[in-house]
């Protein structure tokens, strides 16, 4: 299997090489008129809202290949832009699948990463409708553009909060960025001595998260069934600290975060220990957990209290007051946003 010969991408041809990848694609949706095979896809919505966001990953800035498995790599590139559907609570429908590639990718290789955004797709019930394949001079680009729906009054904006409403996150904080940090200490290693076995043992959770997250479709389900509709909302892609000001910024409002209140899973903490890392920093700088952040009124504790999918960490305050953390100790400390920056190489 070792010696066997890997395909060229050149041997197919773009239109070829189009039909080989998505040979195998399903189609969930009834309002998928119109899939790949044309020069365009047909959607119809009805009376319903289209909700559209896009996303890039470069090959170098956002994924490193020595250790992105590459189904994992499509996968990911999927659940990230469902993520952003799921912060306006709205559902995905169909996405389409942009690809610029160079020369040391195989036919295979390309083929494995479409097979992970084949399964994201099935997993989450969306439609691969169309997109676009090219040659890169080196490395890889993928860019998926992510199309939903909701009815108008569904939607939730990140503007919406309102003084003393709660302040809310999904699942825990800080796991993808350690399993990043991993990751990168055994590239070291393996760059010093490629004989080495990569030391990963134990550490599956956090890897998981950095290589192979998930997008809140539950939590979006949770919250209708139980009747609240959040006043904002977005997603946890650069960090907690750096959404809090988004929020806080497109409402007009200021924030108080209790960092005793911050979950964060018992690995996460460890291995940020083991790196002498605060926890709280992975939690509130690290990004790419890819949870939910949402603000609902007080008057909706009783509904969303005790729940295990989220935790109530805040609440908002007048734009006055200013954004805080309240630490462990009491202490109010403004809350600077540190997170990613997709335009800031020195991060």
């Amino acid at each position: 299997m070792a010696n066997e010969k890997l395909n060229e991408l050149k041997d197919l041809g773009e239109f070829g090489l189009i039909d080989y990848l998505t040979q195998n694609i399903k189609i969930h949706h009834s309002s998928t008129v119109k899939g790949v095979g044309d020069d365009a896809a047909v959607i119809n919505h009805e009376n319903r809202q289209t909700v559209v966001s896009t996303d890039m990953l470069v090959e170098g800035v956002h994924f490193d290949m020595v250790y992105t498995p590459l189904k994992h790599l499509g996968y990911k590139a999927v659940a990230v832009n469902l993520s952003d559907i799921y912060a306006m609570n709205a559902q995905p429908r169909q996405i389409t699948v942009s690809l610029a590639i160079s020369s040391k990718y195989s036919t295979e290789a390309i083929s494995d990463i479409y097979e992970g955004m084949i399964h994201a797709a099935n997993h989450y019930g969306v439609d691969i409708v169309g997109g676009d394949t090219t040659s890169s001079l080196q490395g890889l680009v993928i860019s998926i553009t992510a199309i939903g729906e909701a009815k108008e009054e569904e939607l939730v904006y990140r503007n919406g909060a309102k003084e003393n409403d709660l302040l809310v996150v999904s699942g825990d904080l800080g796991g993808a960025y350690m399993g990043l940090t991993t990751l990168q200490r055994e590239k070291e290693v393996w760059k010093v001595n490629p004989n080495m076995q990569p030391q990963l043992e134990g550490h599956d959770y956090i890897l998981e998260r950095q290589l192979k997250p998930e997008a809140r479709k539950d939590v979006i389900t949770f919250l209708s069934q139980l009747g609240v509709k959040p006043s904002s909302m977005i997603d946890i892609s650069d960090g907690l600290a750096s959404e809090i000001h988004h929020i806080c910024k497109h409402s007009d409002v200021g924030c108080s975060l209790y960092e005793e209140k911050i979950p964060i899973d018992p690995m996460t903490h460890k291995v940020a220990r083991e790196f002498n890392i605060d926890p709280t920093i992975c939690a509130l700088n690290g990004g790419e957990d890819y949870e939910l952040l949402f603000t609902v009124s007080q008057t909706d504790y009783d509904k969303i209290k005790g729940n295990p999918h989220w935790t109530v960490i805040g609440h908002m305050t007048t734009k006055e007051s200013g954004i805080n953390l309240i630490s462990s100790g009491g202490s109010v400390i403004p809350l600077t946003a540190q997170g990613w920056d997709g335009l800031n190489k020195d991060k």
